[in-house]
């Protein structure tokens, strides 16, 4: 039976009050999603691929049209959506838990069963995602101009004083927006995706868990930043780091809310699979 199904909202109330995790849960996190790789690595390639070959096209537009210095805007903007890509991920991973073969079919199959509050914080993501691009945009013409900058090198940015002064701005705007994700989406995401919760319960959960353990969450939200950020500027490793990541992060899910066993769900808790 898949893990999909709904729970009845009194039992979903009790099954998601999250637990202290420390930064030995990270490490092992990071080494389950290393597992739950290779044991799908065909199917983790190909759904990370599509999303590597879309940031291969604006990233060659940005470079085209001289705009270079958007190439870390745009990369980090990745981080605000990213969280709505995590339930396919997490599809995979159940279909792994059931020792059946998986498809890429079964990760945009996920997103077709996916609840009403999922779609939601796929929306607020993609909302922040616009309001960042938009901001970096003007930050971009009042410090950069109309210069044409292209790609010195395949993905060399040309590193002069005021690109500089853009990054910089930029990034700290950008990291104000992609906490807010963080925090809302960490784990209401699979919270919903699993049925353990509504859209306020989910959210309300993911936020009490990042702030109840805040530098670990600090520490996690920096490994995915910089995991991901280095796999979008390296795009070969973005199909092997970001499903990675992903797996991560639904392990560490799995253990801050863990699931009881139920033997006809054939989800195992944390720790036992």
């Amino acid at each position: 039976m898949s893990t999909d199904r709904a729970l009845d909202p009194a039992a979903s109330a009790l099954r998601v009050t999250a637990r202290p995790f420390r930064f030995s849960d990270l490490v092992d996190s990071l080494v389950t999603g290393w597992q739950i790789f290779r044991t799908l690595p065909a199917a983790s390639i190909a759904y990370a691929g599509v999303f590597a070959l879309v940031g291969l096209v604006l990233l060659a537009m940005i470079g085209y049209l001289g705009l270079s210095p958007m190439a870390l805007p745009v990369s980090g903007g990745f981080l605000l959506v990213g969280p709505a890509l995590l339930t396919g991920f997490s599809r995979l991973t159940a279909i792994a838990a059931e020792t059946r073969k998986a498809r890429l079919s079964d990760a945009f199959a996920a997103f077709a069963r996916a609840p009403a509050g999922l779609w939601l914080v796929a929306s607020l993501c993609t909302f922040l995602f616009l309001i960042w691009i938009t901001d970096a945009a003007v930050l971009y013409a009042l410090m950069i101009g109309s210069e044409h900058l292209p790609y010195e090198l395949p993905w060399l940015i040309r590193l002069e004083p005021q690109v500089v002064a853009f990054e910089l701005w930029g990034s700290l705007m950008g990291s104000v927006l992609a906490f807010i994700i963080f925090a809302i989406s960490a784990f209401s995401v699979p919270l919903l995706h699993e049925g353990r919760a509504d859209f306020v319960q989910a959210v309300l959960a993911s936020v009490r868990a990042v702030f109840g353990n805040f530098l670990t969450s600090i520490a996690w939200g920096l490994i995915l930043t910089g995991g991901t950020l280095l796999a979008i500027l390296m795009l070969p490793l973005f199909v092997v780091l970001f499903p990675v990541l992903a797996y991560a992060s639904f392990a560490l899910y799995r253990r801050v809310f863990p699931f009881p066993f139920d033997p006809g769900s054939g989800v195992m808790p944390s720790g036992q699979r």
